[in-house]
């Protein structure tokens, strides 16, 4: 793709993330703009699958086109007017955490019901497998005994955002809701997601809990417990049809399950996430990593 030159006087900065910046249009309201710090693939990447996901009809902001400044490269999207990420409405409104955990539950299974043309996606074990064997901070023998439990999980064609967690879920005042973020959609076992809201939620310190996600620790912990019991209990949750036992060989998951028992499997999930926060990041996140120790490792 040949992006379009864009004024960025023309642009108002609201937010920044990890990877890029996001500005409103000074002039045109239904104009917003992702621009990233740097890596011009990752932009062309990501909207690319934003325009399939759209074309899917899984809500998420309409994509525009890709743009530069002449330095930097992004997107340009349809902007939801007085839109609020899940994480900033907990902090800005603790009282209601339990109620927005259960809302983007309800967003997640919907996700996670939704097959997908297995042609048109990459699958999420490919993916981890290619930030694996980039990652130089594992051993060969922890490389080894990861790439086997990823082999080990189930196969599924089912929705994966790749990058799941309450950020990334977004809302505005008619109640409708959309995920943003979608550079890592693909498709997959359902669990290769959850493990970044598991993290996102309780393995951070509190200080970067607060600064980037708004909230104490504490608020994350309840938002976990209220996403958790509405999604592992679901009479619709994606993860029954894979025959899960808990240790008393009931099922793991759907009504009645042991949250606890679901818990302990979700933390090694979300040890594997640490590939893709140690892609973004640059070097090792050892408090994510010690969900793979005496598991995997």
């Amino acid at each position: 793709m040949t992006p379009t030159l864009i004024d960025l006087a023309e642009y108002e900065r609201v937010g920044e993330g990890a990877n890029g910046a996001s500005y409103n249009h000074r002039q045109d309201p239904n104009i917003m703009l992702k621009l990233y710090f740097r890596n011009f693939e990752a932009a062309e990447l990501e909207l690319e699958l934003a325009r399939k996901v759209y074309e899917m009809g899984i809500p998420t902001p309409e994509p525009g086109d890709l743009v530069t400044d002449g330095k930097q490269v992004g997107i340009r999207f349809r902007r939801l007017v007085d839109k609020k990420s899940f994480s900033r409405a907990c902090g800005d409104n603790p009282e209601k955490t339990e109620l927005y955990g259960q809302q983007f539950a309800e967003m997640c299974l919907t996700l996670h019901n939704t097959h997908v043309d297995t042609s048109r996606f990459e699958n999420v074990k490919d993916r981890l497998y290619a930030m694996l064997e980039a990652n130089p901070d594992f051993t060969p023998d922890q490389k080894q005994k990861i790439h086997d439990y990823i082999a080990a999980a189930p196969d599924a064609d089912t929705a994966i955002h790749g990058d799941l967690q309450f950020g990334n879920g977004i809302f505005i005042p008619s109640g409708e809701r959309f995920f943003i973020d979608l550079g890592d959609f693909c498709y997959g076992f359902p669990l290769f997601d959850l493990g970044m809201v598991y993290l996102c939620c309780c393995l951070n310190n509190e200080a970067w809990t607060m600064e980037v996600n708004h909230m104490s620790n504490a608020t994350a912990r309840r938002f976990w417990d209220a996403f958790a019991d509405a999604y592992f209990h679901a009479p619709d949750c994606p993860l029954i049809p894979y025959g899960f036992k808990d240790k008393d060989g009931k099922p793991l998951f759907g009504p009645g399950a042991d949250l606890q028992q679901v818990e302990d499997l979700v933390k090694i999930y979300a040890g594997l996430k640490t590939l893709i926060v140690e892609r973004d990041t640059h070097c090792p996140m050892p408090q994510f990593r010690a969900m793979l120790e005496g598991t995997i490792y």
